[in-house]
């Protein structure tokens, strides 16, 4: 099992060991201690069977290894061919950032990364990843592509909904979880590396990103995948980043990623993903010299442009070779040739799945408003509820792009109250009320629930969904059902879906309650119900920030084909800006409070090779059990480096308190967990200065401080 919310050293690079380290010059070149975390105690037979292996084979019939089979010859989706003689299998791909993917039939659909990343439990996300890689295994795949890693630059970003949140220490710490838990049963490709965030341009767009940046937020969760999760394959984004596609990066896949961090695993190409690339033998030659190892899933400049480049001089058959390799390396080392996927429908939606599902969507929804503590209802006779609202009785799991789960049954919000509501009376009023009946059942009601917010029309993949959105607000119809509803009712509850942020400043005011449901899955509308009828203690806590205005982030570019992506985003722009968020990054109530004393810290000097704990003590102040999710930021305001963040995310730990309990959580951050990336050194380093630390339960609501200084 992982060690959740572990804090990733960025200041000591681990490099490729010599051969001579290894233990003796009778091995394999490429069997380095990185290869045997890899591959595990066996790595040394299987390096020598690839040995055997390419030597047998020639230039022909190597090339038609590096790239994808399209059409599929035996009707299976998104292969990449073996040697089935040798004992080599396909690869067998599929999607499933948030359940197997829709080509496949049906599976269980689990709540969308974003809403995974609001439980803020990495050991929860391990259980998903392993359900997720089991229904693969069902479907007769042997490759999962996923998780979905990137960092949320901007909360209009249309996959913003398969991604973790905005913070990298965060999205690592949820990547692991479901690496670790998905590679029990499959390889797994992390993706898409790296710096992308944008759907309408993505073909096409050039990220400028500087180094600095680069390195402390847009790689430190992938190193993490790599150097922690040993994760299978990495796919490469679409974008270009400083001029150079990622399918062809010489310095995020050659110098970073497998010299830097001596990565032993495959990097395929997203799909199409060198379609915006001229074919040209300088783009084959750059893209085998940078290290992409398999192109997906149609030849663009592999195959004969391939072949051009090694008869050119331009590249070299012994980059080939490693190509091939690396991809055989994954096969072997995850037994695909002795344990291969074996179709078992009984796998498929069962209901440890389903229930697995419902225990994510519960975690997952954050309670943003509750005003004289209207939630829970009490499910009792002589309650009168409506439900009302645009979302109601829609299925509403997520995206139509290649993330898209077919459940065979979804429950919505209006039949989970509907379900749970006991001896109240449940009224269901499917449009906006404007006609006198209509607004005096709205004004009888005790409560009305209102379900609005985004759909696969608002957000999406580019090119097979709806790309980016185009606002952060709610849609104009839904402010008005809302602002309708409020202006008959004192007690609104507000349910709004969507994949993440949204500016709700025109409908909050006017609602007594509010939760943020997310694309909650197939069993969302239970555990909605679960929530509002109090069976469930909301416990889920936003991963990315809300502001007040779009105005408050720096500006979404989808349209430009050349953008830059400055130092601060998110929560840390908003701090940086000193700009009041809607909601803060790791927000959400609960039915019970928390409060936190005594903070200590072990000790408020150490060495650049230390650690900084903390304890603090936390106590459930309230009259119901509750989950509280302890976070830890650090700052520094004394540095003299010239821009560093007013606070960063730095451990978190997760607590489950009985009414009037008190525990002591001790939180932990290693001193190489605090560097910046500097720049005249082109490497990490661990400024020696006094350090902020401020605990509490979100990025703007830390009662606690205390500071820790790091010697020279």
């Amino acid at each position: 099992m992982i060690k959740p919310w572990k804090s990733i050293p960025l200041a000591g690079l681990v490099l490729a060991t010599s051969i001579a380290s290894c233990g003796g010059s009778d091995r394999p070149a490429t069997a380095t201690p990185e290869v045997h975390a890899y591959c595990g105690d066996d790595y040394v037979a299987i390096e020598r069977r690839i040995d055997r292996l390419l030597a047998s084979l020639s230039l022909a019939e190597k090339l038609p290894l590096v790239l994808g089979e399209f059409p599929p010859p035996d009707g299976l989706n998104w292969r990449a061919p073996g040697l089935p003689d040798e004992g080599i299998p396909p690869f067998l791909m599929i999607d499933g950032p948030r359940g197997v993917s829709r080509i496949a039939g049906n599976a269980t659909a689990f709540p969308v990364a974003m809403a995974r990343g609001a439980t803020f439990d990495p050991e929860l996300e391990y259980r998903v990843g392993e359900a997720i890689a089991r229904e693969t295994r069902a479907v007769g795949r042997n490759v999962l592509l996923g998780p979905t890693m990137n960092v949320l630059r901007h909360p209009r970003w249309g996959r913003a909904q398969e991604t973790y949140g905005e913070d990298p220490y965060h999205i690592g710490a949820m990547a692991l979880g479901f690496i670790e838990g998905a590679q029990t049963q499959v390889p797994v490709t992390a993706k898409h590396f790296a710096v992308n965030s944008i759907e309408n341009t993505r073909h096409t767009v050039n990220v400028t990103v500087d180094e600095r940046t680069l390195r402390e937020i847009y790689l430190p969760h992938f190193r993490r995948a790599v150097q922690e999760g040993h994760v299978a394959g990495v796919m490469s984004a679409y974008n270009s980043v400083n001029g150079s596609f990622c399918s062809e990066n010489m310095h995020l896949l050659h110098d970073i990623l497998k010299g830097e961090w001596a990565y032993p695993g495959f990097v395929v190409s997203d799909w199409g993903g060198t379609e915006a690339n001229t074919p040209s033998v300088n783009h084959s030659a750059n893209a085998a010299n940078a290290g992409l190892d398999l192109e997906m899933f149609v030849e663009k400049i592999y195959g004969a442009g391939l072949a051009d480049a090694i008869a050119s001089g331009a590249t070299t058959e012994a980059a080939l070779d490693q190509m091939i390799r690396r991809q055989f390396r994954a096969r072997l080392c995850h037994h695909l040739d002795t344990n291969p996927p074996v179709v078992d429908p009984t796998q498929l939606e069962t209901a440890a799945h389903r229930a697995l599902a419902l225990e994510v969507a519960e975690k997952s929804i954050v309670l943003l408003r509750n005003q004289a503590s209207t939630l829970p209802i009490a499910r009792a006779a002589g309650v009168d509820i409506v439900v009302t609202g645009p979302l109601a009785d829609v299925e509403n799991i997520g995206d139509s792009g290649s993330s898209s789960v077919t459940p065979s049954n979804v429950v919505t919000a209006l039949e989970g109250i509907l379900g749970n509501a006991g001896t109240a009376t449940v009224t269901t009023l499917d449009h906006e009320p404007t006609t006198a009946p209509d607004q005096a059942t709205i004004t009888n009601a005790d409560f009305v629930i209102v379900v609005a917010g985004l759909t696969t029309a608002n957000e999406g993949e580019g090119d097979i969904g709806s790309g980016d959105r185009t606002s952060l607000d709610l849609s104009a119809s839904d402010v008005q059902w809302i602002n309708a509803v409020a202006a008959l009712s004192s007690h609104v509850i507000v349910v709004i879906e969507g994949g993440s942020a949204i500016t709700l400043g025109s409908v909050l005011p006017n609602v007594e309650a509010a939760l943020f449901a997310w694309y909650p899955g197939v069993e969302g509308g239970t555990a909605l119900a679960h929530v509002i009828f109090g069976d469930v203690n909301p416990s889920g806590r936003l991963p990315i920030a809300f502001p007040a205005a779009e105005a408050d982030l720096p500006v979404f570019d989808n349209v430009s084909t050349e953008v830059s992506y400055g130092y601060f985003h998110g929560y840390r722009h908003l701090d940086h800006m000193g700009t009041t968020p809607l909601f803060p990054f790791g927000f959400g109530l609960s039915y019970t409070t928390f409060s936190y004393a005594n903070l200590v810290v072990e000790s408020a000097s150490l060495p650049a090779t230390g650690t900084v704990r903390v304890s603090v003590d936390v106590t459930n102040a309230g009259a119901r059990a509750g989950r509280e999710t302890v976070q830890l930021y650090v700052g520094t305001p004394t540095s003299a480096v010239a821009e560093r963040f007013v606070r960063e995310l730095r451990a978190v730990k997760q607590v489950e308190l009985a009414p009037g309990a008190t525990q002591t959580v001790t939180l932990e951050v290693p001193v190489e967990g605090l560097a910046y990336w500097n720049v005249a050194a082109n490497a990490f380093e661990v400024e020696p200065t006094t350090y902020r630390i401020e605990v509490g339960s979100s990025s703007r609501d830390l009662p606690l401080t205390t500071n820790v200084t790091v010697a020279p």
